[in-house]
């Protein structure tokens, strides 16, 4: 017998068998193709300036800013945080797919999903907030699925990066699940003008950063302005807060600031924004007290003479007569054991 008959005959049995000489075929995915929806698309809560005053859709101030504010400060701002997303959908799984602008992706103190990653929101039949999940970033491009959804229709946030800049953003839901575009909310928003514990230092995710925290507590919405090292009362981006109809305006700089930079700055700033928003209510806030400074001396003095300035301050425009002005100590402010 040649060796073609043997194939021969060795084929024909496999055929008979049912079974196939052909190059295995790829198995059809039983998973349905995934539909793509670009956030800018129809907007992002959280920017105190329209889609035309923005060098990028992420950023946090607009354009002109780079030229009025110092270079730290117009840097931090490219980064996402306080921005978030809303929709709503029957989708079993929801997916995120967006380029980050720095390859940081996460910090020494901080974990990337705080840093880079999107956390993820639903409104339960309560009417809660409650958290659903957040993307786990490894590089700048980021494709993260969340999986195993009960499939009912539902209103979602979806927080961005804190220490991080977005370039593009899409959410993706299953082919056939319905997906409906939140625009963003049009009521004044609260606006916060701090260091980096406004701007999200060092939460796990971004919708544990408390001005995020306060926005759902609140039901209102949030413009970040935590500028990390940075936050110090400064007449430039005095005038930037200004131009946001705020419902409120919260000043929480004095943790990078030193006594006499107080004494200096903040009434100016105060009256600053009265100015331009005589009706508007004003909080100062006091920095919240160093969890070490029991052992160290200088903190504590740091602390004190920080806050007698800011007391000083705020009473001496109590005295003069300004309206809706508002103090909240900070010994408190993270408890009081030590932690």
């Amino acid at each position: 017998m040649t060796t073609n008959q043997r194939y021969l005959s060795i084929s024909t049995f496999l055929l008979l068998s049912g079974i196939s000489l052909l190059p295995a075929q790829e198995k059809k995915s039983d998973q349905p193709s995934v539909v793509w929806h670009d956030a800018s698309s129809w907007g992002i809560e959280g920017r105190g300036w329209g889609n035309d005053d923005m060098a990028s859709f992420y950023d946090r101030l607009p354009a002109k800013a780079e030229k009025i504010v110092r270079d730290a400060v117009w840097n931090l701002s490219r980064h996402s945080a306080g921005l978030l997303v809303r929709f709503n959908t029957d989708a079993d799984a929801i997916s995120f797919r967006y380029k980050l602008g720095s390859n940081r992706i996460a910090m020494p103190h901080m974990p990337a999903t705080g840093v880079s990653g999107i956390d993820l929101y639903a409104l339960d039949q309560a009417g809660k907030w409650r958290w659903v999940e957040v993307t786990r970033p490894a590089k700048q491009d980021v494709n993260f699925t969340v999986k195993g959804i009960d499939p009912l229709m539902r209103s979602y946030c979806a927080y961005l990066p804190l220490y991080n800049s977005v370039t593009k953003l899409e959410i993706g839901v299953p082919e056939g699940a319905k997906f409906e575009k939140v625009a963003p909310r049009t009521e004044k928003p609260l606006v916060f003008y701090g260091t980096s514990i406004t701007h999200g230092a060092c939460a796990s995710r971004p919708g544990i950063g408390h001005p995020a925290i306060l926005g759902r507590k609140l039901d209102l919405p949030v413009v970040n302005l935590g500028f990390s090292g940075n936050g110090r009362m400064e007449p430039e981006v005095g005038a930037l807060l200004s131009e946001v109809d705020a419902a409120v305006y919260i000043i929480d700089c004095l943790p990078n600031m030193q006594p006499a930079q107080v004494t200096e700055r903040c009434e100016p700033l105060v009256k600053q924004l009265r100015q331009v928003r005589p009706d508007t209510p004003i909080v100062l806030v006091e920095d919240r007290i160093f969890t070490n400074a029991w052992i160290r001396q200088s903190k504590q003095e740091f602390h004190s003479q920080n806050h007698s300035a800011l007391a000083a301050t705020y009473d001496k425009l109590v005295s003069e007569g300004m309206k809706k002005l508002y103090y909240i100590e900070g010994d408190q402010l993270l408890g009081d054991d030590s932690e």
